[in-house]
Formats: C-alpha cells, structure tokens, sequence
C-alpha cells in the first residue's frame, strides 16, 4: 500500500528529469547540425563600397569554413542604422547575420536606430577599421595641417570640410578635431562619401573628411593629404603624421563588427565565433584590408561587447560636448 505514493514521486522525480534533459535537446542538437542551409548576411552598406568589399570576403571564407553559404544582402540608409535595425529585429536562430557599426552606440543615443546595441545584438567579432583623412585639392592654400589650423584661427567658421553626414563617423571626428585644435570649421554634409569626396574635387568645399576614398586621388596628385585619423601613419601614406602626432589627441577608426540579433544559441554563436575568427586571418581578407588601407581590429565577441559598451559611453559624453542633438535637428 505505502508503495504507490513512493513509486508515484519517483516516476513524477525522473518525468521532471527527462523533461529538463529534452528542453535542452533542441539547443544542443540545432548548435550541431548548425548550418543546415544558407546564411543571410545584412551589409547596411551599399554595394561596391569599402565595407562592403570587406564583408563579402569575409563571408566567402567564413562560409567555406561553416560549410554553407553566406549570402550578402545590401540594405543601405540611414548612415547604416536601417540594416543595423534589419539585424536587430531578426529571428536569432543563427541564419541572420551582418555587420553592426560602431556608429550603433551613437545613433541609439541620438534617436536614429530603434534599437540598443547594449542588449538587442549578440557580438560575434570585429574584424578591421576604417583609414580616416583630412585631405584638401591640391592646389590648396593649405600645405600642412599647421597652415590649416592656423588659418581657421584666424577666420573662425570660415573654413568649410564635406563630410558624409550629421552625426557620423567623418563629422563626428573632424569636429573633435575642432575643439582640440581651438578652432571652428563649418561643416557641409552630403548624402555620402563619394559625394563629399565631388564636393572638394569640384572646388565647392575647402577639404574632405572621409575614410579612404580619398586614396586614389592623392596618389594621382589631385589632392593632398595633411593628417590620418588612427592609430598609426598607414603604410601606404607613410610621410602623413596622424592628428596624434601632431598634437591633437584625436584618434578615429570607427571598426566594422559581426554581430546576430540578441537570444543566439550560446553554441550556433560560438561556431559563428570560430569561422569569422579563422576568416579575419585568412590572406583573403589580408589582401582586400591592404587594398582598403584598413587596419586589423580583430577583437572575439565577448571582446567586441566589452569594447562597444565602452564606446557607447564615450559617445555620450561626446554627444553632448558637440551639442550633436542640436546639429542633428538643423
């Protein structure tokens, strides 16, 4: 009779037991037949650009490693908050990837990306950064970036620079540039790049702050180049110090990332980790970084989280010492 009660509990003790094990299952047997099928890849980018260029090497070696497919899919605007809200709002089942900006950290901040790239992404890599320039035509007044400086001292607001929109990486620099060098510049944004970059060849802005699309045009002697943004000279433009070097404690290389939508399978995304990981090293992506003039960042997710946190609130401090708010309603 006092056996029921005992045998009821242990069947009900193991049925509990065999139901934990079965709702681990699914995780564990999807991480290992992870990937099944093609991968989607969200470039927030346009097509042909420098980012991505990078990217789709990438994905070539990071699928030839996970044994599936990366397929880029462009989803270019809103200096590329549109992809980034795409990746943000994706079914995190590890069949939806893409590149996250660093500019996540500042345009969450300024109310363009629906999204928090505190909590909404899970960070898989950074991969490389960006060669960011001050370059002017060159049959410029300004030979060095001394004369520049000295010059927009001496006519405050007069001196103009096109960039590639309020908000982002290139204006965003050059005017921390600014207030380290005591001076005021007006600003000019275009829609892009390539149309900031038409803008100072066409004599209609006195310089460029841009990432590398400048490159071409100082080799060919069209422009000149009188500081580099990062870390380090680039090797390529070797005789043009870096703001740093030249007193101005300013560095900027704004690192394209690898991340999936928040909720990834700890597993799927370690596999993910490993490819991208073994894709940044690959001479592939070497050679496609060297042709970019762009450096490698190569950082492992939890890394890249830790580093984007960081950023986030250095941008905060920075979105209100440049008043960014009140230029963006301009």
């Amino acid at each position: 009779m006092h056996d029921t009660p005992h045998g009821g509990r242990r069947q009900l003790v193991l049925g509990a037991l065999g139901a934990t094990a079965l709702s681990a299952l699914p995780g564990t047997l999807l991480a290992q037949n992870y990937p099944e099928r093609p991968i989607t890849f969200i470039c927030p980018w346009p097509a042909g650009g420098t980012a991505d260029q990078s990217m789709r090497t990438l994905c070539t070696v990071a699928g030839r490693i996970l044994g599936q497919a990366i397929a880029v899919e462009n989803r270019a605007g809103a200096s590329g908050m549109i992809g980034s809200k795409a990746l943000a709002s994706a079914k995190a089942d590890g069949y939806t990837i893409g590149q996250i900006p660093i500019s996540v950290t500042r345009f969450a901040q300024l109310g363009t990306l629906q999204a928090d790239p505190r909590k909404d992404f899970t960070y898989l890599a950074r991969t490389s950064g960006q060669t960011f320039g001050i370059a002017v035509p060159a049959d410029s007044r300004f030979k060095t970036l001394k004369d520049f400086v000295d010059h927009a001292k001496a006519n405050p607001g007069k001196v103009t620079y096109a960039h590639a929109g309020v908000g982002g990486a290139t204006h965003v620099g050059m005017e921390e540039f600014a207030a380290a060098a005591g001076i005021q510049l007006n600003h000019v944004p275009y829609k892009g790049g390539a149309e900031a970059l038409q803008g100072v060849l066409g004599g209609h802005v006195d310089a460029l702050a841009d990432s590398s699309s400048w490159a071409p045009h100082v080799e060919a002697g069209k422009l000149r180049l009188l500081a580099t943004w990062g870390e380090q000279r680039t090797a390529r433009f070797k005789d043009t110090p870096t703001l740093r070097e030249a007193g101005y404690n300013v560095v900027v290389d704004a690192p394209n990332g690898i991340g999936a939508p928040k909720g990834l399978e700890p597993a799927v995304a370690a596999k993910l980790r490993d490819a991208f990981r073994q894709a940044v090293a690959s001479p592939e992506f070497k050679a496609v970084a060297d042709k970019l003039d762009a450096p490698l960042l190569y950082l492992d997710g939890p890394d890249y989280e830790k580093y984007v946190n960081a950023v986030y609130q250095k941008e905060t401090v920075l979105i209100d010492k440049l008043k960014l708010r009140e230029l963006m309603r301009t």
